[in-house]
């Protein structure tokens, strides 16, 4: 009945309209679309040519930082440099770049940039060009630039710290680039920076993820030459690239020369050679190895006894598995999606239904589905046994 209502009062006023002039109607749609807000009406910029004699540098990083149009920040940037009180700081350039990044206008920024430097007017930290870096690295994918920027600093009467430095590298790498980390390496005198452990193993990381492990092993060498010492984080690296082209042998060389440096091994040492222990066959090594770390007072983190609980569950010891299992839970370390699937895969082949029924019920309280194939292998092995299940009755009436 509502809806009839509303049906004839909307058909009233239409005819209504219609027995009106057409002149009329027409008015009627100019003056609606008079008073619409319109989507492209451009927003109006504050005009600091006609502001008050005088701006405090706080009150004109407030102009910028609520500016609603960032692309309006150069243009207010020109009306500010012809007052008198114009006096520019970083903390102004670093809120103008940060305008211009969040509207994806990186040619402004490069623009920016070259007025900076013709100008002169003010000194930029290494914060600021680290800063700048990031950007063009991360928002804008301009990694040419990034490079560009950490050369250019000198210009701007401004050199580069190791940690700037590093970050230039460590972008490289991570975007791939390994023939540019080259290059940039041996900028570092030009630069006046000199290397750290960081950046070592930065370079070690992109020689081992391009597949040059014996360059890596090189720069490995270089450690002493450059002042520095290796880190647990450099051998893992090195082990990690071995242990992947299945140079397990040579990854446990590696163990023995940080022994012999005084260079102590962590979790993660010993979690790249159990997983590639457990890769080349040799699980029972892999759970042999988790004592000999712990008896160097080395203790275990979630990531260890995950591989251990894979090395048990690729010998198929199914029972040591499920004990691994309540020994993570009872420390707070669920097990993954994979290692319920083949403890359960396992347990349904040894016909062992209560044990099926243990993993499930934890799987399920760790918030893991089984999938269509894991059901019909449980359900198998519950039907060749005849067993009346609690848990899985519960499952089939729901």
């Amino acid at each position: 009945v509502k809806a009839e209502i509303r049906f004839r009062v909307a058909n009233g006023r239409m005819m209504y309209l219609l027995r009106r002039p057409i002149s009329r109607i027409l008015h009627l749609c100019v003056s609606f679309h008079e008073f619409a807000p319109s989507k492209s009406r451009p927003i109006p910029s504050p005009d600091l040519l006609r502001h008050k004699d005088w701006l405090s540098p706080p009150e004109v990083i407030r102009i910028f930082q609520t500016l609603k149009d960032p692309n309006s920040a150069l243009p207010l940037l020109a009306q500010l440099s012809t007052r008198k009180d114009y006096n520019p700081n970083e903390s102004l350039y670093a809120t103008i770049i940060h305008k211009l990044a969040l509207a994806n206008n990186f040619d402004a920024i490069d623009a920016l940039m070259h007025q900076i430097k013709a100008d002169r007017k003010c000194r930029l930290s290494d914060a600021f060009f680290r800063n700048l870096i990031k950007i063009y690295g991360h928002s804008a994918g301009r990694i040419n630039a990034a490079v560009q920027t950490l050369f250019a600093m000198p210009d701007y009467k401004c050199w580069p710290s190791v940690a700037t430095f590093n970050t230039v590298l460590n972008l490289l790498v991570t975007t791939k680039q390994f023939e540019v980390v080259h290059e940039v390496y041996v900028g570092a005198a030009k630069l006046g920076v000199e290397i750290d452990a960081c950046c070592l193993n930065i370079i070690i990381k992109g020689l081992c993820e391009s597949g040059q492990i014996e360059a890596a092993l090189k720069v490995l060498d270089e450690f002493p030459q450059q002042r520095c010492s290796p880190t647990a984080r450099t051998f893992s690296t090195i082990m990690h690239a071995l242990c992947g082209r299945g140079r397990v042998e040579d990854s446990f060389g590696l163990l023995e020369r940080m022994e012999a440096e005084g260079v102590e091994a962590d979790a993660v040492v010993f979690n790249v050679l159990i997983s590639g222990l457990r890769k080349r066959g040799r699980a029972a090594e892999g759970v042999e190895l988790l004592q000999k770390m712990m008896r160097r007072g080395c203790d275990p983190n979630p990531g260890t006894y995950q591989e251990v609980l894979y090395c048990l569950l690729d010998s198929n010891k199914y029972s040591e598995a499920k004990k691994m299992m309540e020994k993570m839970m009872g420390k707070g370390i669920n097990p993954s999606f994979q290692s319920y699937k083949l403890v359960i895969q396992g347990f349904c082949g040894e016909k062992g239904v209560e044990d099926v029924e243990w993993a499930l019920r934890h799987m399920l309280a760790h918030g893991f589905l089984p999938k269509m194939g894991m059901w019909n292998t449980m359900l198998h092995c519950l039907l060749s046994h005849n067993h009346s299940n609690s848990l899985f009755s519960q499952i089939i009436q729901n």
